[in-house]
């Protein structure tokens, strides 16, 4: 039987330990279909995060989808008023976000419905831990949505989804904008923004998380059920190779999930591989009467040895962009007793190794920032705004730096009459953000994405406007060009690996500070 069992890949080792695990606790086994009809995702998009999905036209006409998800089809196919206490193991296939290709994703996990009760939420929480434990060392984050809706409950509805983005990207100064547009006190504003930063190992935040949330009833009331859930946790003989977090940048769909929320993170994967939560929401959503929890699991990463190299596991290691922005933030860096003086020299060297402060800095090309943070090859990167926007990597957005203060603008002739009897021609090196913006003004456009020298666009008709940074407005008007629309601001944003944040964050947060001392 040994001899069998070494045969085994570690991720199937990991898949019998969990079947017998759930087993124990009653959870049957549930498989479903590879396809369904693509009407039930289509209407739960933001269930799944944004990912897109593979789609065909089924031989009696109807459109099917090759199954992004499962909960979505447990919850489809149970009957309202029925309890179900399911396990699956399931292929499940979503575009990833990092490679840009669809993947297929090995996924374990469970889902518990029925009218929930404290020992069933304890039950899934504690299922996931041990889930967890099977796969590496790693952490267990925590939070909930009575905490998220206290918050955003003293904002205008028109900005609450802005006030969701600033907890996720842990945007303290997106947070400041945001409360002194609704007008609220200082000091509350100060709370607000210590909330969005506030993360880690859950003894020690409880507390100041309590203090900060003292004036909103329905936040207190979810932290105080976190709280109970970690005391209870305590009392368990669980795996010690898992540690509780709090961290409020936890945030799955506001419109599925109604109360507890987790993600697992662990040391040899860059990415969260485990989601879980409270959806009564999305069963309401379903017509269903019943509550709901459970989690799934990417087994993906399991018994995989990711590349890297040996010489920067001791380092923290930070992405800069080439040129005169690269060079600011490494003086801003060295002013803030970060990092020592004479690093960087002036050749074509791209790595440079600051060995008094275990720094290891690389010079990459300002687009490719975002993907050296987010594959988690860098742990903090420093890109602009616009870049980030275009990009939409899934980083945490820590910190405004206030350098390369510039917008995002359109730009046209200044004879420029726009012809509304046809899709206005655009050229920009910005296509995302350019097609996000004239989609919300009901406007179609014809986009050239161009690389270099925007500006002769218009002059030469390949396109009516284009859509380009803009500092100073110098270039546009030795071109006889000028701003028609702003789109948004953009600086300098420091940004941290969502994985990384997790298991160095105290090293993180002693270079932030420093540096926010000096903006």
């Amino acid at each position: 039987m040994e001899e069998l069992w070494n045969v085994l890949k570690p991720a199937e080792q990991v898949e019998l330990k969990l079947r017998k695990l759930y087993t124990q606790h009653h959870f049957s086994p549930y498989h479903s279909n590879n396809f369904e009809e693509y009407r039930n995702y289509q209407q739960n998009d933001q269930f799944l995060r944004g990912s897109s999905i593979i789609t065909f036209t089924g031989t009696d006409g109807r459109t099917m989808a090759l199954k992004p998800d499962v909960t979505l089809s447990i919850a489809k196919n149970t009957p309202s008023g029925e309890a179900r206490r399911v396990y699956y193991v399931e292929d499940v296939y979503r575009q990833d976000r990092q490679a840009g290709e669809y993947q297929k994703i090995d996924q374990i996990g469970l889902e518990l419905i029925d009218q929930i009760t404290w020992e069933d939420q304890l039950e899934v929480v504690k299922l996931a831990w041990e889930s967890l434990a099977q796969v590496g060392k790693g952490t267990l984050d925590l939070s909930h949505m009575g905490i998220l809706d206290g918050i955003c409950q003293r904002f205008p509805e028109a900005d609450r989804q802005k006030v969701l983005h600033c907890l996720r990207d842990k945007s303290s100064h997106g947070m400041d904008a945001l409360t002194e547009k609704a007008g609220l006190s200082a000091t509350e504003a100060e709370k607000l923004a210590k909330l969005v930063r506030l993360s880690g190992d859950f003894e020690t935040k409880y507390q100041k998380a309590k203090e900060l949330l003292a004036e909103y009833p329905q936040a207190q009331a979810g932290l105080a059920e976190l709280n109970q859930l970690y005391q209870a946790l305590q009392k368990e003989q669980l795996s010690a190779s898992i540690r509780i977090r709090l961290d409020f940048s936890i945030l799955n769909d506001a419109d599925y999930y109604s109360g507890l929320l987790f993600q697992g993170f662990i040391e040899e994967a860059r990415e969260t591989i485990l989601y879980g939560g409270r959806y009564d929401r999305l069963m309401s959503r379903q017509g269903k009467a019943q509550g709901a929890i459970g989690f799934g699991m990417k087994l993906n990463h399991v018994g995989q040895k990711l590349p890297t190299d040996n010489e920067s596991s001791g380092y923290l290691n930070i992405a800069l962009p080439k040129g005169r922005m690269g060079d600011a933030v490494y003086d801003l860096f060295t002013k803030a007793g970060v990092a020592a003086q004479g690093v960087f020299k002036d050749n074509r060297q791209l790595i440079f190794c600051d060995e008094e402060n275990k720094l290891r800095f690389f010079l990459v090309k300002p687009s490719d920032v975002a993907i050296y943070v987010e594959h988690g090859v860098a742990d903090i990167g420093v890109l602009g705004k616009d870049i980030l926007m275009e990009s939409k990597a899934e980083v945490i957005e820590f910190l405004d730096l206030h350098m390369g203060v510039c917008r995002l603008a359109v730009a046209a002739r200044k004879e420029f009459e726009e012809d509304f009897s046809r899709p206005l021609r655009v050229s920009t090196k910005y296509p995302q953000i350019t097609r996000q913006f004239y989609q919300g003004l009901g406007r179609s456009v014809e986009l050239i994405q161009l690389h270099g020298s925007i500006e002769l666009a218009p002059l030469l008709g390949l396109s009516d406007v284009i859509v380009d940074i803009v500092e100073t407005g110098t270039t546009l008007k030795e071109n006889d060009l000028e701003v028609i629309q702003d789109i948004a601001p953009s600086s300098a944003r420091l940004v941290i690996n969502h994985a990384t944040w997790r298991f160095k964050q105290e090293r993180i947060q002693t270079v932030i500070e420093k540096v926010r001392e000096q903006l």
